[in-house]
Order: structure tokens, then sequence, then C-alpha cells
């Protein structure tokens, strides 16, 4: 029994909602004269695009200043956009498995209007297929808006399961640094109670033979 155009249609519909289904985050920055600051952190693998899209409220001279500031965990920098208004956009591509913050700070630099004066922040970050401009590449390659999902759909599970490949490895690599260490401790711990068994042999003869020596025995 074959299943129906509209069922299909349907089924395809569903899987387009669950895979476009994403919400920034918002927040609200409180300023304050030292900067408050929020680092928002995500994990990305190597070559991978990152596109970071910040829309901050409020407006120029309002006595508040929000920076951005974009760096991973091997110490690289990937943009440091200062005194934000509206809408900012930082893009760039990993050069290795890592993490990598995204960091907001508002700073008081004069007198507002309000006794607790704030910056409405909106943070989305986008990652691999997500962050690749399909518009443009429906219009480049000319592709239908159904080729172009789907187009979407399979990078997505392409970088899905490179994922699950790099943890699948790095799962592989803790277990035989785990192997390892509990190989080294039986050791360690067959060679301690050799040396303590040797020891007290060692003190018996020892003791026996000044006892003898002292002709106690």
């Amino acid at each position: 029994m074959g299943s129906s155009p509209f069922n299909m249609r349907s089924l395809f519909a569903l899987i387009l909602l669950v895979v476009q289904t994403a919400t920034a985050l918002k927040f609200d920055l409180p300023a304050s004269s030292g900067g408050n600051e929020r680092c928002i952190r995500n994990f990305v693998a190597k070559d991978q695009l990152v596109v970071v899209t910040a829309i901050v409220g409020g407006s120029k001279g309002d006595g508040q200043k929000v920076n951005m500031h974009i760096k991973d965990s091997m110490g690289n920098d990937h943009g440091r956009p200062k005194d934000i208004v509206g809408e900012v956009r930082q893009a760039f591509t990993s050069t290795a498995d890592t993490a990598f913050d995204v960091c907001l700070t508002n700073q008081l630099v004069g007198r507002s209007g309000s006794n607790t004066p704030f910056r409405d922040i909106e943070l989305d970050v986008e990652i691999g297929a997500d962050a690749r401009d399909w518009s443009s590449i429906q219009a480049q390659e000319k592709l239908k808006p159904v080729e172009t999902d789907l187009r979407r759909i399979e990078e997505m599970v392409a970088d899905i399961v490179t994922e699950m490949d790099y943890l699948r490895a790095r799962e592989q690599r803790l277990r035989d640094t785990n192997e390892s260490t509990n190989e080294r401790v039986k050791w360690f711990a067959f060679g301690t109670m050799g040396m303590l068994v040797g020891l007290g042999a060692w003190q018996v003869v020892y003791l026996r033979a000044y006892f003898r020596s002292k002709h106690l025995i």
C-alpha cells in the first residue's frame, strides 16, 4: 500500500519544520562602570563556517557602550566589533575542533535616563549548513525551493555525521587513555606490594642477624 502525495508532503513539511526551527537567544545586559560581561559558548568542528549575528537595542549617546568579542579556546580572535547598536554580523571559519565564546560587554560611559540601564540583546549563532546563504545558493544554481531545502537538510545531516564521528573518535581516545592508566596503576600497585614484601623480609632477616650477633637467640 503506497503513501499518498498528501502524506508525503506532510511528512516533508514536518521534517523541514523540525530542521528549520531555531530561536535566537534573547536577554537583557545591564550596564556597569566596569563593564558587565556575558559569554555564550559553542562547539565547532574544524573547517566549519560560523556566523554570529547580534541585534543590540538602544541608541548612540544613551550612556551605554556594548562591545562584542569572539574568541576560541585555541587563543584565536574572530572579531571585536565595538559600540554596537542595531544588527552586526561576524563570520569566520574554524581552524580546529574547538569551543568558541561570544562575549558581550555593556559599559556605562555616561549618564543614563534610567537608574538601572540595560540593552536588549538578541544573539543568533549559526554553524555549518545553517550558516550558509541558501537564498544566494538557490539563485546561483537556479534551484527550486524544494531542491534548496533538500540540499540544506543533506548538509545538516552531513554535519551531524561528522560530529558523531568526532565524538566516537574522542570516546575511543578517552577509553584508550583510561585503559592505559588502569594498566599503569595496576603495575604500580603490584610494584608497591612487592617492595613492601621485600622490605618486610629484609627487616626480618636483619633483626634475626642482629639478635644472633648479640647472642639473644
